[in-house]
C-alpha cells in the first residue's frame, strides 16, 4: 500500500514524458544523445517528482475536499513526508545537473525555481499556466544545454564552454516555444478538472493542438535539405562534416528528406490522434471525468510531441526511442493516474 502511495503521489505513469525533453533538446542541436543528456534527462526526472510531490503538499486542504483519495488527505502519506521527498529530489536534480556543467546546473537552477514558485504561489493565479509551461521549455533547454557542454568540452573549457553552450541555445528555441505552448494548453484545462464545467478551456486547446501539429510538419519541410539524419538518431550541425566527409546539406539531399518527412508526419498523426480526440470530447462535455481524461492524454501526447520534434531535426533514431515510452505510459496509466 505504502508504494502504491508514493506512486500516485509522484505520478509515476507521467514520468515517461520526462525523457523526451532532453532528447529532443540534444537533436535541436544536431547532436547524438551524450553522457551529459543522459544527466540531465536524471535531473528532469528529479525536479518532475519534486514538483509533484510538492504539489500534493501544496494542496493538500483543496484534496481533502474535492479529491479526498489522495495520498496525503487519505493519510496514507503524512504532509511532512511528501515536503521531505520534493526537497530531496530537488537537490538530487541539481546535483545531476551541475555534473552536466554550470551551464546546465543554471538552466536547472530556474527550473526548480519555476517549479517551487508553480506549486506554492502560482499555480491558482492567471500566471500559473505560464509557469508550468515555462518549467517544460526550460526541461528541454536543460538537456539541450548539457548536451552542448558535453560536446564542447573537449576542445574547451571554463568561460569558452559556457559560451558554446549559450550559443546553442537559439538553435533549441523553436522546439522549446512548442513544447511550451502544448503545456500551457493542457495545464489551462487542468484548472477545470476537479469541477468540470468548461467548455472554454477545451476547445482553445484542441485549437492550439492542430496548430501546433500544422506548425511542426511546415517547419521541419522548410529545413529539410538542412537536417542530416545520422546513425544512432544523431544529426550534423550546418556546415559540419558527416560520414564520408560530405558536407551535411549536401547528403540531405540524396533522398534522407523523404523518409524524414514520413516520419515526422506519421509522429505528428500520433501527436494529434493522443491530444485532440478527448478534447473534443471534454468540450462536448465538460464533466469532471472527461475533462480529467483530456488532461491525462494531454500529458501522454507530450510524448510523441517530443518525438516530433526530434523527428523534425533530423534526429529519426532519437525520435523512435522516444516514442518507444508510449506503450509503457500507456500501460502504467491504467494503474496510476497521471492527473
Amino acid at each position: 500500500m505504502t508504494v502504491r502511495a508514493w506512486a500516485e503521489l509522484l505520478r509515476v505513469s507521467a514520468l515517461f514524458t520526462v525523457p523526451g525533453d532532453a532528447l529532443a533538446g540534444a537533436a535541436a542541436l544536431g547532436r547524438r544523445p551524450n553522457r551529459s543528456t543522459a544527466l540531465a534527462v536524471g535531473a528532469s526526472l528529479c525536479l518532475y517528482e519534486a514538483g509533484m510531490a510538492l504539489n500534493d503538499w501544496a494542496d493538500r486542504d483543496e484534496d481533502a475536499v474535492d479529491r479526498p483519495h489522495r495520498p496525503i488527505p487519505s493519510g496514507r502519506i503524512t504532509p511532512r513526508a511528501a515536503l521531505v521527498a520534493a526537497g530531496a529530489l530537488t537537490a538530487a536534480g541539481l546535483a545531476l545537473a551541475a555534473r552536466a556543467g554550470r551551464p546546465a546546473l543554471t538552466v536547472a537552477t530556474g527550473l526548480a525555481a519555476t517549479v517551487w514558485a508553480y506549486d506554492l504561489r502560482l499555480k491558482h493565479t492567471p500566471a500559473g499556466p505560464a509557469a508550468m509551461a515555462a518549467a517544460r521549455g526550460l526541461d528541454l533547454l536543460l538537456g539541450a544545454t548539457a548536451t552542448a557542454t558535453a560536446a564542447h568540452s573537449t576542445r574547451a573549457t571554463g568561460p569558452a564552454t559556457t559560451a558554446s553552450a549559450r550559443a546553442a541555445l537559439p538553435a533549441a528555441l523553436p522546439a522549446a516555444a512548442l513544447l511550451t505552448a502544448h503545456t500551457y494548453a493542457v495545464t489551462a484545462v487542468s484548472r477545470h478538472e476537479a469541477q468540470g464545467g468548461s467548455t472554454t478551456a477545451p476547445l482553445a486547446a484542441l485549437g492550439a493542438v492542430v496548430a501546433l501539429g500544422g506548425v511542426a510538419v511546415r517547419e521541419r519541410r522548410g529545413e529539410a535539405d538542412a537536417a542530416l539524419p545520422a546513425g544512432g538518431g544523431g544529426t550534423a550541425p550546418p556546415g559540419s562534416r558527416a560520414g564520408g566527409g560530405a558536407p551535411a546539406n549536401a547528403r540531405a539531399r540524396t533522398g534522407a528528406s523523404a523518409p524524414a518527412r514520413l516520419l515526422l508526419t506519421a509522429l505528428t498523426g500520433a501527436y494529434l490522434r493522443t491530444a485532440a480526440r478527448p478534447l473534443v470530447h471534454a468540450a462536448l462535455n465538460p464533466s469532471p471525468p472527461l475533462t480529467q481524461r483530456a488532461v491525462g492524454s494531454g500529458i501522454r501526447a507530450m510524448i510523441p510531441l517530443q518525438a516530433a520534434l526530434a523527428a523534425r531535426s533530423g534526429a529519426s533514431g532519437t525520435a523512435l526511442a522516444v516514442m518507444g515510452l508510449v506503450p509503457l505510459a500507456r500501460s502504467l496509466a491504467r494503474k496510476v493516474s497521471p492527473t
